[in-house]
Formats: C-alpha cells, sequence, structure tokens
C-alpha cells in the first residue's frame, strides 16, 4: 500500500514516530552507550531538481558517513551511496548531490557513520525526508520566509526555542525558501534580555555567537548555532531548503567596495569577510555549487510542469551604497550586475513552467535606508527610475517586452509581513505588466516597519501587519513573526498565497489565477 508524504507525516505526529530516538525525523540527539562510536547531529536537504537532491549531514566527530535512499520509509532496496569522510576542514560537514532520483515522488534518506579507525563503531541511523518534483499536474505546497537570531533574540528554551519552525514544518510543504538573512554574524548574544513589561528572555549563547564574526570558524560558529534548536533540526530533516544569503550572514547592509568604520571589527575589509562568509553559507546550506562557477549563488529550480523558482543574489554584484540617485546604469548603480540580468532574462524565456516565482532578498518598492544612504533598489523620490531603479526597471521591461506571464515576487528583509500589487497605471515608469510582490519575516528576529513606499513602479499596499507605532525589536513572543505559505492547485493552476503568523494564524490570503488560462 502506498502513503502520500502528509498522510505519513501526519500518521508521525500522532503515533511519535518523529521521536530523534527512533532514528526517524526528529531532532537527532542520539545517545550511545559506546562512546568511540560517532555520531550524526543533524542532517538536511535541498537544491532539488527533477532527478536529483543535495544531501547534507553534520558529525560529532570525524568519521565516514555513510548514506542510504529509498523510496519507502521502510528503506526497502535502499542504494548506499558513496562513503564520505568527514573531516575538520570542512567543519565535520558532508555534503553530497544524490543523483538517479527520478521518478521518485518522495525519496527517504538515512545517515549514520562509522569511525575512521573501526568500521564496527558505528552509529545509529537518523533518516530525513524530501518531495521531488514531478512531471504532471500535481498540488504543491511551500513556505518561505527570513530572518532568523537577529536584534538579540536566540535561543530560549524556557520559550519554546524558535517556535516558527515547527508551526512551518506542520504546514507539510513540499520546500521552503530561505529569503535570507540566515544568521545574524553581526549580532551578538547576550544571555539575559530584559523583556518589555517584566521578564527576561535567556539566550543559549555559543563562543561564536559571544562577538561579531570575522573568521571562517566563527563565521560556521553562526550557522552551527541554528542547529541547536530541535525545532530546526526537525524542520530541515523534513523539508528541502532553497537558501539564499542577503547582509547579515557577513555584515550590516554591506557592499563589495567596503571598508568597516566598526571598532567591533579587527579585520574591516568586507571583501575578505564576505569571502569567509560565504565559505560558511555554502558549507551550512545544501546548495549545489556548479564547477564552472564555483561563486554563483543565483540559481533555478524547476517544480513540476507548474512552478519554476528563480533565485536571485541581490548582495555579491551591487555597487556601493549611495545616494541612488544616478542618472544611468553604471557600476555605481548595480544592483543585480549584467552576468545575473542577462540569466534571468534568458531563463524567463525559456522555462515553461506556468508560474515563475522570483525568489528577492530585499523588496522592490520599499525605502530601506542605510543611514543616509540606501540600502535596497527604492531611493524615496517616486520619480523616473534612478539608481538601482535603472536596473529593475530595465528587468521589469524586458518582462513585458518578452510577453512573459505569471511572475510573482517573494521576499523578506523587512521584519514585517505585507502584501503589494504593482501597477503601471499608478507608476511613475509605466513600462512593465502589473505583477503581485509578498513580503513576509521575521522568523526569530525582533520586528520593525512598515516601511515608507516609494512610487516609480506603482505598488500598492494590499495588506500589512506591523508593529504598532512607535515600537520596534518586539521580542519573538510579542506576535509579530511571519511567514508565507503557497499553495498551487494542481488541476485548475491556480495560486493562492496565505500570509501566517508564527502562531499559524491566517492574516491575508490573495488567490492569483495564471493569466492565459483566463478565458
Amino acid at each position: 500500500m502506498s502513503i502520500s508524504r502528509r498522510d505519513f507525516l501526519a500518521l508521525s505526529s500522532c503515533t511519535g514516530l518523529g521521536l530523534a530516538g527512533s532514528g526517524l525525523l526528529g531532532a537527532p540527539a542520539i545517545v550511545l552507550a559506546d562512546n568511540r562510536r560517532p555520531q550524526v547531529t543533524s542532517l538536511m536537504s535541498g537544491d532539488v531538481l527533477a532527478d536529483r537532491a543535495m544531501l547534507w549531514g553534520r558529525t560529532d566527530r570525524p568519521a565516514r558517513m555513510l548514506i542510504e535512499v529509498a523510496d519507502n520509509p521502510e528503506f526497502r532496496g535502499a542504494r548506499r551511496l558513496a562513503p564520505l569522510d568527514v573531516l575538520p576542514d570542512t567543519d565535520l560537514i558532508g555534503r553530497i548531490d544524490a543523483t538517479g532520483l527520478r521518478g521518485m515522488q518522495e525519496v527517504h534518506y538515512r545517515m549514520r557513520c562509522a569511525a575512521l579507525d573501526d568500521d564496527r563503531a558505528l552509529s545509529a541511523p537518523v533518516s530525513g525526508r524530501l518531495s521531488m518534483p514531478v512531471d504532471g499536474p500535481r498540488d504543491v505546497r511551500f513556505v518561505w520566509s527570513g530572518d532568523v537570531v537577529g536584534q538579540g533574540w536566540g535561543i530560549d528554551e524556557a520559550r519554546g526555542g524558535m517556535l516558527g519552525w515547527e508551526t512551518m514544518r506542520r504546514q507539510q510543504p513540499d520546500f521552503f525558501i530561505h529569503s535570507g538573512d540566515s544568521v545574524y554574524a553581526d549580532g551578538p548574544l547576550q544571555e539575559r534580555v530584559e523583556l518589555p513589561g517584566g521578564g527576561v528572555w535567556r539566550n543559549i549563547v555559543t563562543p561564536a555567537k559571544r562577538k561579531v564574526a570575522e573568521t571562517l570558524a566563527e563565521y560556521r560558529g553562526q550557522h552551527a548555532y541554528n542547529h541547536l534548536d530541535a525545532h530546526f533540526r526537525r524542520f530541515v530533516a523534513e523539508v528541502p531548503m532553497l537558501a539564499q544569503w542577503d547582509d547579515h550572514e557577513t555584515v550590516n547592509n554591506w557592499y563589495p567596495s567596503e571598508i568597516l568604520d566598526d571598532d567591533r571589527y579587527s579585520e574591516k575589509n568586507v571583501a575578505l569577510l564576505s569571502a569567509r562568509a560565504r565559505r560558511a553559507f555554502i558549507d551550512y546550506m545544501p546548495i549545489r555549487m556548479e564547477a564552472a562557477a564555483p561563486q554563483r549563488l543565483y540559481r533555478r529550480f524547476r517544480w513540476g510542469p507548474s512552478i519554476e523558482v528563480f533565485m536571485l543574489d541581490m548582495r555579491s554584484y551591487r555597487g556601493d551604497n549611495s545616494d541612488n540617485r544616478q542618472s544611468q546604469r553604471n557600476e555605481e548603480s548595480a544592483f543585480l550586475g549584467d552576468n545575473q540580468f542577462r540569466w534571468l532574462r534568458g531563463a524567463l524565456n525559456d522555462s515553461t513552467a506556468t508560474w515563475k516565482i522570483i525568489a528577492a532578498d530585499m523588496p522592490i518598492g520599499l525605502v530601506v535606508p542605510d543611514g543616509q544612504r540606501f540600502e535596497a533598489v527604492a531611493n524615496g523620490e517616486g520619480g523616473p527610475p534612478l539608481g538601482r531603479e535603472i536596473e529593475i526597471a530595465r528587468l521589469l521591461q524586458a518582462i513585458r517586452d518578452d510577453d512573459i506571464d505569471n511572475v510573482v515576487w517573494f521576499t523578506a528583509d523587512v521584519h514585517y509581513t505585507a502584501a503589494h500589487h504593482y501597477a503601471p497605471e499608478r507608476a511613475a515608469f509605466k513600462a512593465f505588466k502589473p505583477f503581485w510582490e509578498f513580503v513576509s519575516g521575521p522568523l526569530h528576529a525582533g520586528t520593525f516597519g512598515p516601511n515608507e513606499l516609494d512610487g516609480t513602479f506603482g505598488p500598492e499596499v494590499v495588506f500589512y501587519k506591523a508593529p504598532p507605532e512607535g515600537q520596534s525589536n518586539l521580542p519573538p513572543t510579542a506576535g509579530y513573526q511571519f511567514f508565507g505559505q503557497v499553495d498551487l492547485e494542481g488541476e485548475s493552476e491556480a495560486l493562492t498565497v496565505t500570509l501566517k503568523d508564527t502562531g499559524g494564524n491566517a492574516l491575508h490570503t490573495q488567490r492569483l489565477i495564471p493569466e492565459r488560462r483566463r478565458a
């Protein structure tokens, strides 16, 4: 008898199969009597394609990692992948591009490890699963959010840990888009934070989280911290991650040529800091790096006939943060850069998916200041495109001129949730098709907003939820933590976007009908 992924997850929840000790799905925390045996401490998957997926695992000491994949939870007929020697130079992380998965609607994988000097010292297995794209019509669900362990709010186990991960897991999504700020490498944690109105937030604090990150080891430690949370470990064991980065993986509001003026840093060269941060980000995320482009983080993922996701990198190719009023496109006004623009335009043109999902780590029409300069696209003037707006205008016009339908933007970054509709009749720049942009987050960080709108591309706020006026950096317990959920109806191809809080409450729902199916 076959069983669907969602039915199996529901059964697991009811019967306790998700417990770590069973080796199934749970937050891996295996205790072995023989302390010579290594153990797998965390595992996850990501960058899923039609026939392959990246599998990721971390051990507690140098070991040989053994991985099996199967199309059933009992692992009948399981196939063993090539073993991985996991060593300190990779921070005890093993990663493998698991191929030969085409035709499997669901992949079950399990990891165990053996001592390098004694293959009889073998750990118990730890298992995960991932959903795979299929060729025919089917319902698809994904979630997105960003901004984790920011503004001093870390893991407080007495308050349940990072609860947003568990709420998203219960939605049983097929994949997760992490919209950036996966760590706050520039935000050290204190053990005690006084809460507004009384009470104390008590953070777990590791050595890496006591200072700003500068070395590769310190950047890796920022990512390792998230794996201390049981909700995070359970989530990533069940839901493939498509991860993008933004600024806080390195340092706030950074750009490649920046030299820091910050006494917390002994290393001021942001190009060097970002190189270390990029290495740590790639190490700790299940990202597939192409040999021909080992630095490139923008990429695309097809999820069946109806959805294709285009992951952007709005950080690596930008010019300096400035007054953002350059009158022409040049190195100073760069945001995506020419190579990424050409890639995206070509990818959108050759995509046959009904919905083109653009995963952007920053919003288009919200003003995001960096002191007296600007951090994102908008410059606050609301007139014809200037500065970084020129590049976005070029992209939006190309989408119109190439007659690309059903493009929807998803983002985070601003620490509140919103639904924006962009239309040329409201805009100073009019050469584009109307489109939606949905904002969500933070998932576990301080809350801010709402931000000022810029009228260059004609945005209208259809919905938003942010802290009350005059309040900011509210703790995760204040009720202003958010994620978004997207549901595709396989037959009709209608797309329903629901903005939710991390209590699971639906705040706003927008149902989108694909343009060429309206008749």
